[in-house]
């Protein structure tokens, strides 16, 4: 256990079995700090949507070319998650997210200038800052818990607080930016990343968080061959690819769609969002109570199935209806099932993969980034091709494609429950 004491990020509880599941209140007094900096991580680009044409104005550049620079962010996140995946294991996820965070506040304080070039390496750094935070974060409040069923819940409590903030964050940034502006939004980011960044250094100082001998002996080259053993984990990332790819491919055609066929105007269609996003939020947040409970009435597999199942049938039939109150029943339906299986794929990484959760998680990152560059274009080509029932075709295929993959998932069972899993134990 952490030399550093109960309130560390590092301290490991016992292996679930040995203790009833701490409550999810419990939970998030403990990892406060990890909840916030999951928080604070996802502002700085919902402030650069939601200021888009104001920040576009003031860098001297047209909106398209300014959002173009969007797509900076998302290719660092890939480049970097990818390359410092077998490397977030070998350092304390504490130090890693302090490290994290201060880059995330020195990159809102470069967009806060509002120079375009300066913009651009806003993008390139908040990109490069996230994929290094977010698999810390989650691989930092799985640590906290152990290695078994609670760790999977604390990595789930994390994802669905960084849900929550992206449902609620457009008006958590637009009341204040009444009285500062965008730009007074990017300084508090960064006054809050960095007093953030203080407290992760403080918890850790003097902690010693634990290792394991596989974890201190595995080279660079050898982490991602350790990972391809872990029972499932390649098909679990990627689903997770594939899931992204569909649903954030959707998003990008949500509104274009509520337009042509509804006439929903951008008023309207706000609260289409806000339903997306509330049925997002509850259905994660709902999953990985019930996956990750002590006697769980469902496996977490067939939670997965199901939850792709559901995102075959919604996507399909979401762009085949003429019927208003249909496809807001589907939307929320869409949503859900993505938040079902985003919620299975990080608890069975975090079970499944032991000492190597860390470098999971930021593959599993890295694969969501390049999710969202291969939903928006495939669904386009869709568009493009065949109008919305070749979007659904396109979407729908993908699923498929993503069932399949799960398969191995299903005929492996359930994760061992003890330190690292099976595999991590061979």
């Amino acid at each position: 256990m952490s030399a550093g004491g109960k309130d560390t990020l590092t301290e490991r509880a016992p292996v679930a079995g040995e203790e009833p599941l701490p409550g999810d209140l419990r939970m998030a007094r403990a990892l406060w700090p990890v909840l916030l900096a999951s928080a604070v991580g996802l502002l700085p680009f919902t402030i650069f949507s939601t200021y888009l044409v104001p920040i576009a104005r003031e860098a001297g550049s047209g909106v398209a070319a300014t959002g173009g620079l969007r797509g900076l962010g998302g290719l660092a996140a890939l480049l970097v998650g990818t390359a410092l995946a077998p490397l977030i294991d070998r350092v304390r996820k504490d130090w890693a997210a302090a490290g994290a965070l201060v880059a995330l506040g020195t990159s809102a304080a470069l967009g806060a200038s509002g120079d375009f070039l300066l913009t651009a390496a806003f993008c390139l750094l908040i990109g490069a800052s996230t994929a290094v935070l977010n698999p810390a974060l989650t691989a930092a409040a799985a640590d906290r818990f152990g290695e078994g069923r609670a760790a999977g819940r604390a990595a789930t409590l994390v994802t669905a607080t960084q849900s929550m903030t992206a449902m609620l964050a457009a008006p958590v940034v637009a009341l204040p930016a009444l009285f500062w502006g965008w730009e007074g939004d990017l300084v508090a980011v960064t006054a809050v990343s960095f007093l953030l960044a203080l407290v992760f250094v403080a918890r850790g100082r003097g902690a010693r968080e634990e290792r394991t001998a596989e974890g201190q002996r595995l080279g660079y080259t050898a982490t991602f061959r350790a990972l391809a053993r872990q029972r499932g984990a390649v098909p679990l990332l990627l689903v997770s690819l594939l899931r992204t790819a569909v649903f954030m491919g959707y998003l990008s055609y949500l509104a274009a769609f509520y337009d042509d066929r509804f006439r929903l105007d951008p008023g309207l269609f706000a609260f289409v969002w806000t339903l997306s996003g509330a049925s997002y939020f509850v259905s994660n947040l709902l999953t990985g109570r019930i996956t990750n409970a002590a006697e769980p009435r469902v496996s977490t597999e067939r939670m997965l199935a199901f939850g792709l199942f559901a995102a075959l049938a919604s996507v399909v039939g979401f762009y085949l209806t003429h019927w208003l109150p249909l496809a807001l029943a589907l939307t929320a339906l869409h949503a859900a099932s993505h938040a079902v299986v985003a919620a299975c794929a990080v608890s069975l990484l975090v079970r499944r993969c032991g000492p190597l959760r860390g470098s999971a998680l930021s593959l599993n990152a890295a694969g969501q980034s390049l999710g969202v560059f291969v939903g928006a274009g495939i669904g386009g080509a869709g568009l493009g091709l065949a109008g919305y029932p070749g979007v659904a075709l396109v979407f729908g295929a993908l699923v498929v494609v993503a069932l399949a993959a799960a398969a191995p998932v299903l005929r492996a069972g359930p994760p061992a429950d003890g330190p690292g899993g099976e595999e991590a134990a061979r």
